[in-house]
Protein backbone atom coordinates (compact mmCIF):
# COMPACT_ATOMS: atom_id res chain seq x y z
CA UNK A 1 0.00 0.00 0.00
CA UNK A 2 1.30 3.46 -0.90
CA UNK A 3 0.94 6.58 1.21
CA UNK A 4 -2.61 7.89 1.19
CA UNK A 5 -3.41 11.31 -0.22
CA UNK A 6 -4.24 12.77 3.20
CA UNK A 7 -0.95 11.55 4.66
CA UNK A 8 1.09 13.11 1.85
CA UNK A 9 -0.75 16.43 1.37
CA UNK A 10 0.16 19.14 2.15
CA UNK A 11 3.98 19.05 2.30
CA UNK A 12 5.79 20.16 5.45
CA UNK A 13 5.56 23.81 4.41
CA UNK A 14 1.84 23.64 3.85
CA UNK A 15 1.82 23.47 0.06
CA UNK A 16 -0.59 21.51 -2.12
CA UNK A 17 1.52 21.60 -5.27
CA UNK A 18 2.15 25.32 -5.76
CA UNK A 19 -0.87 26.38 -3.70
CA UNK A 20 -0.96 27.11 0.02
CA UNK A 21 2.01 28.10 2.12
CA UNK A 22 2.19 30.94 4.62
CA UNK A 23 2.47 34.59 3.55
CA UNK A 24 2.20 36.47 6.83
CA UNK A 25 3.80 39.49 8.54
CA UNK A 26 6.78 38.74 10.82
CA UNK A 27 4.71 39.45 13.94
CA UNK A 28 2.57 36.38 13.18
CA UNK A 29 5.32 33.94 12.23
CA UNK A 30 5.95 32.75 15.78
CA UNK A 31 2.24 32.40 16.75
CA UNK A 32 1.50 30.38 13.59
CA UNK A 33 4.58 28.19 14.16
CA UNK A 34 3.29 27.62 17.69
CA UNK A 35 -0.14 26.59 16.35
CA UNK A 36 1.45 24.22 13.83
CA UNK A 37 3.64 22.59 16.48
CA UNK A 38 0.71 22.21 18.88
CA UNK A 39 -1.48 20.67 16.20
CA UNK A 40 1.19 18.12 15.24
CA UNK A 41 1.44 17.10 18.90
CA UNK A 42 -2.28 17.09 19.62
CA UNK A 43 -3.55 15.23 16.56
CA UNK A 44 -1.78 12.07 17.70
CA UNK A 45 -2.56 12.54 21.38
CA UNK A 46 -4.97 9.91 22.79
CA UNK A 47 -6.23 12.50 25.29
CA UNK A 48 -7.12 14.98 22.52
CA UNK A 49 -8.63 12.32 20.27
CA UNK A 50 -10.76 10.92 23.10
CA UNK A 51 -11.95 14.39 24.15
CA UNK A 52 -12.93 15.21 20.56
CA UNK A 53 -14.71 11.85 20.16
CA UNK A 54 -16.64 12.47 23.38
CA UNK A 55 -17.66 15.97 22.33
CA UNK A 56 -18.74 14.82 18.88
CA UNK A 57 -20.86 11.96 20.17
CA UNK A 58 -22.34 13.39 23.36
CA UNK A 59 -22.56 17.10 22.51
CA UNK A 60 -22.62 17.61 18.75
CA UNK A 61 -24.83 14.60 18.04
CA UNK A 62 -22.50 12.82 15.63
CA UNK A 63 -22.66 10.80 13.52
CA UNK A 64 -25.11 12.79 11.42
CA UNK A 65 -27.23 10.53 9.17
CA UNK A 66 -27.23 10.01 5.43
CA UNK A 67 -30.79 10.35 4.10
CA UNK A 68 -32.19 9.11 0.79
CA UNK A 69 -34.07 12.00 -0.83
CA UNK A 70 -36.78 9.78 -2.32
CA UNK A 71 -39.24 12.48 -3.37
CA UNK A 72 -36.56 14.74 -4.83
CA UNK A 73 -35.12 11.78 -6.71
CA UNK A 74 -38.53 10.95 -8.18
CA UNK A 75 -39.09 14.58 -9.12
CA UNK A 76 -35.76 14.85 -10.94
CA UNK A 77 -35.74 11.41 -12.50
CA UNK A 78 -32.43 9.66 -13.08
CA UNK A 79 -29.81 9.16 -10.39
CA UNK A 80 -30.63 8.50 -6.73
CA UNK A 81 -29.90 11.53 -4.53
CA UNK A 82 -28.63 11.08 -0.98
CA UNK A 83 -27.94 13.82 1.59
CA UNK A 84 -25.25 13.89 4.26
CA UNK A 85 -27.19 15.70 6.98
CA UNK A 86 -24.76 18.22 8.46
CA UNK A 87 -27.83 20.39 9.03
CA UNK A 88 -28.50 18.05 11.97
CA UNK A 89 -25.12 18.72 13.57
CA UNK A 90 -25.46 20.90 16.69
CA UNK A 91 -25.77 24.61 15.73
CA UNK A 92 -27.19 23.57 12.35
CA UNK A 93 -24.09 23.28 10.16
CA UNK A 94 -20.77 21.54 9.66
CA UNK A 95 -18.75 24.38 11.22
CA UNK A 96 -18.82 22.99 14.77
CA UNK A 97 -16.68 20.05 13.59
CA UNK A 98 -13.58 22.22 13.46
CA UNK A 99 -14.61 24.88 15.98
CA UNK A 100 -14.74 22.48 18.93
CA UNK A 101 -11.32 21.13 17.95
CA UNK A 102 -9.84 24.61 17.43
CA UNK A 103 -10.99 25.75 20.86
CA UNK A 104 -9.50 22.63 22.47
CA UNK A 105 -6.27 23.63 20.71
CA UNK A 106 -6.62 27.19 22.02
CA UNK A 107 -7.01 25.93 25.58
CA UNK A 108 -3.95 23.71 25.12
CA UNK A 109 -1.98 26.80 24.11
CA UNK A 110 -3.24 28.77 27.11
CA UNK A 111 -5.19 31.31 25.03
CA UNK A 112 -7.89 33.39 26.68
CA UNK A 113 -9.75 34.61 23.59
CA UNK A 114 -10.79 33.21 20.23
CA UNK A 115 -11.25 35.53 17.24
CA UNK A 116 -12.85 34.69 13.90
CA UNK A 117 -14.59 35.98 10.81
CA UNK A 118 -17.96 34.80 9.63
CA UNK A 119 -20.01 35.25 6.46
CA UNK A 120 -23.39 33.55 6.84
CA UNK A 121 -22.85 33.44 10.58
CA UNK A 122 -22.60 29.65 10.89
CA UNK A 123 -18.90 29.69 11.76
CA UNK A 124 -19.51 32.54 14.18
CA UNK A 125 -22.31 30.68 15.93
CA UNK A 126 -20.24 27.50 16.06
CA UNK A 127 -17.19 29.24 17.51
CA UNK A 128 -19.32 31.13 20.02
CA UNK A 129 -20.83 27.78 21.03
CA UNK A 130 -17.42 26.14 21.42
CA UNK A 131 -16.10 29.12 23.38
CA UNK A 132 -19.08 28.95 25.73
CA UNK A 133 -18.59 25.19 26.20
CA UNK A 134 -14.87 25.52 27.01
CA UNK A 135 -15.02 28.85 28.85
CA UNK A 136 -13.13 31.23 26.54
CA UNK A 137 -13.89 34.77 25.39
CA UNK A 138 -15.12 35.01 21.80
CA UNK A 139 -15.01 37.86 19.25
CA UNK A 140 -16.63 37.50 15.83
CA UNK A 141 -16.04 39.88 12.90
CA UNK A 142 -18.84 40.04 10.35
CA UNK A 143 -19.52 42.28 7.36
CA UNK A 144 -22.18 44.93 7.95
CA UNK A 145 -24.17 43.67 4.94
CA UNK A 146 -24.16 40.13 6.31
CA UNK A 147 -25.12 41.31 9.79
CA UNK A 148 -28.33 42.74 8.32
CA UNK A 149 -28.95 39.75 6.05
CA UNK A 150 -28.23 37.01 8.60
CA UNK A 151 -29.87 38.63 11.62
CA UNK A 152 -30.95 35.35 13.32
CA UNK A 153 -27.35 34.16 13.52
CA UNK A 154 -26.17 37.51 14.86
CA UNK A 155 -28.71 37.20 17.68
CA UNK A 156 -27.57 33.65 18.39
CA UNK A 157 -23.92 34.73 18.65
CA UNK A 158 -24.79 37.48 21.11
CA UNK A 159 -26.95 35.17 23.23
CA UNK A 160 -24.02 32.71 23.34
CA UNK A 161 -21.84 35.46 24.79
CA UNK A 162 -19.79 36.50 21.75
CA UNK A 163 -18.87 40.06 20.87
CA UNK A 164 -19.92 40.78 17.27
CA UNK A 165 -17.75 43.37 15.49
CA UNK A 166 -19.08 44.89 12.23
CA UNK A 167 -16.70 45.15 9.26
CA UNK A 168 -17.63 48.50 7.72
CA UNK A 169 -15.12 48.92 4.89
CA UNK A 170 -15.23 47.81 1.25
CA UNK A 171 -18.19 45.63 0.31
CA UNK A 172 -18.84 44.91 4.01
CA UNK A 173 -19.06 41.14 3.46
CA UNK A 174 -16.86 38.08 4.06
CA UNK A 175 -13.50 39.32 2.73
CA UNK A 176 -13.78 42.46 4.82
CA UNK A 177 -14.69 40.38 7.89
CA UNK A 178 -11.45 38.40 7.39
CA UNK A 179 -9.46 41.65 7.05
CA UNK A 180 -10.99 42.99 10.25
CA UNK A 181 -10.41 39.80 12.23
CA UNK A 182 -6.76 39.57 11.14
CA UNK A 183 -6.17 43.20 12.19
CA UNK A 184 -7.57 42.49 15.64
CA UNK A 185 -5.59 39.27 16.03
CA UNK A 186 -2.29 41.00 15.18
CA UNK A 187 -2.83 43.32 18.17
CA UNK A 188 -2.53 40.46 20.69
CA UNK A 189 -1.45 37.07 19.29
CA UNK A 190 -0.12 36.08 22.73
CA UNK A 191 -3.50 35.85 24.47
CA UNK A 192 -5.66 35.29 21.38
CA UNK A 193 -5.94 32.75 18.59
CA UNK A 194 -7.51 33.35 15.19
CA UNK A 195 -9.77 30.38 14.54
CA UNK A 196 -10.04 30.49 10.75
CA UNK A 197 -13.47 29.38 9.56
CA UNK A 198 -12.57 27.44 6.43
CA UNK A 199 -9.76 25.59 4.61
CA UNK A 200 -8.11 28.94 3.85
CA UNK A 201 -5.46 31.15 5.43
CA UNK A 202 -1.81 30.50 6.21
CA UNK A 203 -0.51 27.00 6.99
CA UNK A 204 -1.50 25.02 9.06
CA UNK A 205 -5.17 26.09 8.84
CA UNK A 206 -6.07 24.62 5.42
CA UNK A 207 -4.72 21.25 6.58
CA UNK A 208 -6.04 21.50 10.13
CA UNK A 209 -9.59 22.49 9.21
CA UNK A 210 -9.68 19.79 6.50
CA UNK A 211 -8.58 17.16 8.99
CA UNK A 212 -11.21 18.23 11.54
CA UNK A 213 -13.92 18.31 8.85
CA UNK A 214 -12.93 14.93 7.35
CA UNK A 215 -15.22 13.30 9.91
CA UNK A 216 -18.04 14.15 7.46
CA UNK A 217 -16.54 12.13 4.63
CA UNK A 218 -15.47 9.11 6.65
CA UNK A 219 -18.87 8.85 8.33
CA UNK A 220 -20.64 9.24 4.98
CA UNK A 221 -18.47 6.64 3.28
CA UNK A 222 -19.39 4.00 5.84
CA UNK A 223 -23.06 5.03 5.94
CA UNK A 224 -23.40 5.04 2.16
CA UNK A 225 -21.93 1.55 1.95
CA UNK A 226 -24.53 0.36 4.46
CA UNK A 227 -27.30 1.82 2.30
CA UNK A 228 -26.09 0.96 -1.20
CA UNK A 229 -23.34 -1.62 -0.70
CA UNK A 230 -20.90 0.46 -2.74
CA UNK A 231 -19.31 3.89 -3.05
CA UNK A 232 -21.35 6.82 -4.41
CA UNK A 233 -20.77 7.56 -8.08
CA UNK A 234 -20.78 11.33 -7.43
CA UNK A 235 -20.11 13.49 -4.37
CA UNK A 236 -21.23 17.13 -4.43
CA UNK A 237 -20.64 20.07 -2.10
CA UNK A 238 -20.82 23.86 -2.36
CA UNK A 239 -17.51 25.73 -2.35
CA UNK A 240 -16.74 29.20 -1.03
CA UNK A 241 -13.62 28.83 1.08
CA UNK A 242 -14.37 25.14 0.92
CA UNK A 243 -14.46 23.55 4.39
CA UNK A 244 -17.61 21.48 3.96
CA UNK A 245 -16.44 20.31 0.54
CA UNK A 246 -13.00 19.25 1.76
CA UNK A 247 -14.71 17.57 4.69
CA UNK A 248 -16.73 15.23 2.50
CA UNK A 249 -14.17 14.96 -0.34
CA UNK A 250 -11.40 13.83 2.05
CA UNK A 251 -12.64 10.27 2.38
CA UNK A 252 -13.03 9.78 -1.38
CA UNK A 253 -9.94 11.43 -2.91
CA UNK A 254 -8.12 8.11 -3.25
CA UNK A 255 -11.23 6.50 -4.83
CA UNK A 256 -10.73 7.53 -8.45
CA UNK A 257 -14.07 6.04 -9.54
CA UNK A 258 -15.94 8.63 -7.43
CA UNK A 259 -16.55 11.96 -9.19
CA UNK A 260 -16.06 14.95 -6.87
CA UNK A 261 -17.93 18.17 -7.72
CA UNK A 262 -17.33 21.51 -6.01
CA UNK A 263 -20.22 23.86 -6.80
CA UNK A 264 -19.45 27.57 -7.01
CA UNK A 265 -21.89 30.51 -6.81
CA UNK A 266 -22.56 32.07 -10.23
CA UNK A 267 -24.74 34.66 -8.49
CA UNK A 268 -26.34 37.06 -10.99
CA UNK A 269 -24.12 36.08 -13.94
CA UNK A 270 -20.63 35.93 -15.41
CA UNK A 271 -19.71 39.62 -15.08
CA UNK A 272 -16.98 40.28 -12.51
CA UNK A 273 -18.67 41.47 -9.34
CA UNK A 274 -21.84 39.47 -10.00
CA UNK A 275 -20.52 36.09 -8.85
CA UNK A 276 -17.98 34.36 -6.60
CA UNK A 277 -16.96 31.55 -8.97
CA UNK A 278 -13.27 31.66 -8.12
CA UNK A 279 -12.13 28.32 -9.52
CA UNK A 280 -14.01 28.97 -12.75
CA UNK A 281 -12.93 32.53 -13.50
CA UNK A 282 -9.98 33.22 -11.18
CA UNK A 283 -6.20 33.14 -11.51
CA UNK A 284 -3.29 32.43 -9.20
CA UNK A 285 -2.78 34.98 -6.44
CA UNK A 286 -1.97 35.57 -2.78
CA UNK A 287 -4.45 36.99 -0.27
CA UNK A 288 -5.11 36.50 3.43
CA UNK A 289 -1.77 34.74 3.88
CA UNK A 290 -1.95 31.92 1.29
CA UNK A 291 -1.43 31.32 -2.43
CA UNK A 292 -4.42 29.99 -4.33
CA UNK A 293 -6.81 30.89 -7.14
CA UNK A 294 -8.52 34.24 -6.71
CA UNK A 295 -10.74 36.66 -8.56
CA UNK A 296 -8.82 39.85 -9.40
CA UNK A 297 -9.81 43.31 -10.49
CA UNK A 298 -7.97 45.35 -13.15
CA UNK A 299 -5.26 46.24 -10.63
CA UNK A 300 -4.63 42.64 -9.59
CA UNK A 301 -6.34 43.17 -6.23
CA UNK A 302 -9.11 40.91 -4.87
CA UNK A 303 -12.19 41.60 -6.99
CA UNK A 304 -15.63 42.39 -5.61
CA UNK A 305 -17.73 39.25 -5.33
CA UNK A 306 -21.39 38.44 -4.83
CA UNK A 307 -23.61 35.49 -3.96
CA UNK A 308 -27.01 35.06 -2.42
CA UNK A 309 -25.21 32.71 -0.01
CA UNK A 310 -23.27 34.88 2.45
CA UNK A 311 -21.00 31.99 3.42
CA UNK A 312 -19.63 31.47 -0.11
CA UNK A 313 -19.07 35.00 -1.45
CA UNK A 314 -15.27 34.94 -1.09
CA UNK A 315 -12.80 36.07 -3.79
CA UNK A 316 -10.36 33.21 -3.18
CA UNK A 317 -10.72 29.50 -2.38
CA UNK A 318 -8.93 26.95 -0.22
CA UNK A 319 -5.52 26.07 -1.73
CA UNK A 320 -6.32 22.37 -1.66
CA UNK A 321 -9.35 22.98 -3.86
CA UNK A 322 -7.14 24.87 -6.32
CA UNK A 323 -4.70 21.96 -6.35
CA UNK A 324 -7.36 19.26 -6.75
CA UNK A 325 -9.01 21.15 -9.59
CA UNK A 326 -5.71 21.78 -11.39
CA UNK A 327 -4.70 18.12 -10.98
CA UNK A 328 -8.02 17.02 -12.49
CA UNK A 329 -9.20 15.15 -9.39
CA UNK A 330 -12.19 17.42 -8.79
CA UNK A 331 -14.66 19.03 -11.15
CA UNK A 332 -16.30 22.43 -10.79
CA UNK A 333 -20.02 23.03 -11.11
CA UNK A 334 -21.91 26.31 -11.18
CA UNK A 335 -25.21 27.40 -9.66
CA UNK A 336 -26.79 30.85 -9.90
CA UNK A 337 -29.03 32.60 -7.36
CA UNK A 338 -32.30 31.60 -9.01
CA UNK A 339 -31.29 27.93 -9.18
CA UNK A 340 -30.26 28.02 -5.52
CA UNK A 341 -33.60 29.49 -4.43
CA UNK A 342 -35.46 26.96 -6.56
CA UNK A 343 -33.54 24.13 -4.85
CA UNK A 344 -34.19 25.76 -1.47
CA UNK A 345 -37.94 25.51 -2.02
CA UNK A 346 -37.85 22.12 -3.78
CA UNK A 347 -35.99 20.43 -0.93
CA UNK A 348 -38.20 22.14 1.63
CA UNK A 349 -41.50 21.16 0.01
CA UNK A 350 -40.54 17.74 -1.33
CA UNK A 351 -38.45 16.44 1.58
CA UNK A 352 -39.38 18.61 4.57
CA UNK A 353 -35.78 19.85 4.86
CA UNK A 354 -35.08 23.59 4.74
CA UNK A 355 -31.47 23.96 3.57
CA UNK A 356 -29.05 26.84 3.99
CA UNK A 357 -28.78 28.89 0.80
CA UNK A 358 -25.13 27.82 0.56
CA UNK A 359 -26.11 24.14 0.69
CA UNK A 360 -28.93 24.79 -1.79
CA UNK A 361 -26.25 25.47 -4.43
CA UNK A 362 -25.04 21.88 -4.08
CA UNK A 363 -28.62 20.55 -4.12
CA UNK A 364 -29.40 22.54 -7.29
CA UNK A 365 -26.37 21.13 -9.09
CA UNK A 366 -27.26 17.61 -7.93
CA UNK A 367 -30.76 18.05 -9.37
CA UNK A 368 -29.29 19.07 -12.74
CA UNK A 369 -26.77 16.23 -12.72
CA UNK A 370 -29.33 13.58 -11.67
CA UNK A 371 -31.42 14.28 -14.77
CA UNK A 372 -28.45 13.44 -17.01
CA UNK A 373 -27.75 10.06 -15.36
CA UNK A 374 -29.47 6.70 -15.28
CA UNK A 375 -31.32 5.42 -12.22
CA UNK A 376 -28.47 3.00 -11.55
CA UNK A 377 -26.24 5.95 -10.62
CA UNK A 378 -25.99 7.66 -7.23
CA UNK A 379 -25.27 11.16 -5.94
CA UNK A 380 -24.22 12.07 -2.40
CA UNK A 381 -24.72 15.74 -1.50
CA UNK A 382 -23.19 17.35 1.55
CA UNK A 383 -26.13 19.24 3.02
CA UNK A 384 -23.78 21.50 4.94
CA UNK A 385 -26.33 23.54 6.89
CA UNK A 386 -29.94 24.28 7.67
CA UNK A 387 -31.80 27.32 6.43
CA UNK A 388 -33.19 28.91 9.59
CA UNK A 389 -30.81 31.83 9.11
CA UNK A 390 -32.08 32.45 5.56
CA UNK A 391 -35.84 32.20 5.87
CA UNK A 392 -36.56 35.90 6.47
CA UNK A 393 -34.34 36.96 3.56
CA UNK A 394 -35.83 34.37 1.19
CA UNK A 395 -39.44 35.17 2.08
CA UNK A 396 -38.86 38.91 1.63
CA UNK A 397 -37.21 38.52 -1.76
CA UNK A 398 -38.59 35.29 -3.25
CA UNK A 399 -42.27 34.59 -2.50
CA UNK A 400 -43.21 31.04 -1.50
CA UNK A 401 -44.44 28.94 -4.46
CA UNK A 402 -48.18 28.30 -4.18
CA UNK A 403 -48.07 24.52 -4.41
CA UNK A 404 -45.76 21.54 -4.39
CA UNK A 405 -44.06 20.81 -7.67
Amino acid sequence: MGTSYLESHPDENGYFGKFGGSYIPPVLEEPFAEINKAYKELKNSPEFINELKYVRKHYQGRPTPVSFAKNLTEYCGGAKIYLKREDLNHTGAHKLNHCMAEVILAKHLGKKRVIAETGAGQHGVALATAAAYFGLECEIHMGEVDIAKEHPNVVRMKILGARVVPATHGLKTLKEAVDSAFEEYIKDPINSIYCIGSVVGPHPFPMMVRDFQSVIGFEAKEQFDELEGKLPDNVIACVGGGSNAMGIFSAFIDDSEVNLYGVEPLGRGETLGDHAATLTYGEEGVMHGFNSIMLKDANGEPAPVYSIGSGIDYPSVGPEHAYLKESGRTKVGLCNDDEAVDAFYKLSQLEGIIPALESAHAVAFAMKLAKTLGNDKTILVNLSGRGDKDIDFVIENYPVPHAKF
